[in-house]
């Protein structure tokens, strides 16, 4: 808790300047009625704004006001303000990193209260692996928009004309060497995959395939462990393949930049947030609408690679709303509003993996064929209480759930971004890293 406060402090002045230039940023102006809402810019809460009007009209008492992100912006931003009680939203989207130690910090309005006394909102409705992922002492902290696991998305006529099979459970290794195949410079790159700084960024998917070559960020008794062997090695693998056959600005791009790449068809392949389709499947964003596949997240040693993670909305303690605040994040999060969203916008566009009865939905289902199951297997096997191959002292995949990592994970992707960009071998960057990990690892090592 100590960490994030100081890290909190840290980030207030900054975060400040961020939401400066933001749509509605300020509290001038807001009545009592006014629930503002800390959210990331991605594509599924761009469409929550654009219908949020909806939610205006059956609601008149309540005004909404959207303070939209970038990803690592919200989480500065969010995590300042939180941590501060700075009372400044009502909302906040966070993820099942966050919202487990913030419950437990006291920062989180307890939701189960407010779900169990909103009738049909059926909170047992969320996929089990997600309600588990945002509760704290067998309560929801925050509740799920939306679900996601990783997986591969490749572009199936593109393989079909190479005489390049893709099986459902690939290899690392046979994704090399289909992106060194369909790679062709200054048309078509054969890969693309995250390197922009950030602990949600290019740790996401770095932090998978360290986890499957058998790496891992501590051993049982919190020894750092970046400049083993397999870390070495899976570091190297996925710098050498981003650099040999990925985007242009790979040290630059994030979810963002990759949608945008292969949605318009300028890569053959990407590894990401089974999230994407919304993008990928959507005729007005998106170039490839029906020439994708889906595989399960690539492999080495550890099958079911893949990350759990899910952007939840939660209400700070320090909301003096709280029950209007309830209003739209269950609006937002109901059964209504996935139906809302499909029948709206289309049914490729309903936020994913969050709740069950989604899969039961029969317009859905034909929306969904190509990539419905593989999402839904691959956040139902993510083992986040088991991400690595050797044992571990934490849980998390694509994240350790430790208040620290926040810091840590940040300072170590800067190093891999660096990589990445060529201003520093993965040694060098692996070398410094492990200095990082240690100081938090004898944090550890010192408790009683």
């Amino acid at each position: 808790m100590s960490m994030i406060k100081r890290l909190a402090t840290c980030l207030a002045t900054a975060a400040v300047v961020m939401t400066a230039g933001c749509a509605g940023a300020g509290t001038l102006g807001a009545t009592d009625q006014t629930v503002t809402i800390a959210m990331v810019s991605n594509s599924q809460m761009t469409d929550a704004r654009d219908l949020a009007d909806r939610f205006e009209a059956a609601n008149p008492d309540i005004k909404l006001r959207f303070v939209t992100l970038s990803e690592n912006q919200a989480r500065a931003k969010i995590t300042a303000s939180t941590a501060m009680g700075g009372g400044e939203f009502d909302v906040v989207m966070i993820s099942n990193y966050e919202a487990p130690q913030w419950a437990e910090n006291g920062w989180l309005v307890n939701l189960s209260e407010h779900a169990r006394n909103t009738p049909g909102y059926d909170e047992d409705d969320f996929i089990p692996s997600l309600k588990e992922s945002l509760s704290y002492q067998g309560s929801m902290y925050a509740v799920p928009f939306y679900g996601e696991s990783s997986f591969l998305m490749y572009r199936k006529d593109l393989f079909e004309q190479a005489g390049i099979e893709m099986p459902r459970n690939p290899t690392w290794r046979h994704v090399a060497d289909a992106a060194a195949k369909l790679d062709k410079p200054g048309e078509m790159v054969g890969i693309c995959l995250r390197g922009k700084p950030g602990w949600g960024e290019v740790l996401a998917p770095l932090d998978t395939v360290i986890n499957t070559f058998g790496g891992r960020w501590y051993d049982e008794q919190w020894n750092a462990q970046l400049t083993s062997p397999e870390v070495q090695k899976a570091v190297n693998f996925y710098v050498d393949l981003v650099r040999t056959h990925g985007e242009p600005g790979a040290a630059t791009s994030g979810f963002g930049e990759c949608a945008t790449q292969f949605a318009q068809g300028r890569a053959a392949m990407w590894y990401d947030a089974t999230s994407a389709v919304s993008v990928l499947e959507d005729p007005a964003s998106s170039n490839v609408v029906g020439k994708v596949g889906y595989a399960m997240a690539p492999m080495v040693e550890k099958p079911n690679s893949g990350w759990l993670y899910t952007w939840a909305l939660g209400i700070p303690k320090s909301s003096d709303k709280p029950d209007a605040a309830w209003r739209f994040i269950s609006w937002m999060t109901d059964k209504n509003y996935i139906r809302l969203v499909g029948e709206e916008l289309g049914w490729a566009r309903v936020p994913p993996g969050s709740r069950l009865s989604t899969y039961d939905i029969p317009e859905y289902q034909e929306a969904s064929k190509a990539f419905g199951k593989v999402t839904l297997d691959s956040i139902e096997g993510a083992t986040p209480a088991r991400p690595t191959v050797q044992p571990v002292p934490y849980t998390g995949v694509q994240f350790l759930a430790i208040p620290e990592f926040q810091d840590l994970g940040t300072r170590v992707s800067q190093q891999i971004s660096a990589a990445i960009a060529g201003q520093k071998s993965v040694t060098e960057a692996l070398e410094q890293s492990q200095q990082y990990a240690e100081v938090v690892g004898r944090t550890y090592q010192e408790k009683p």
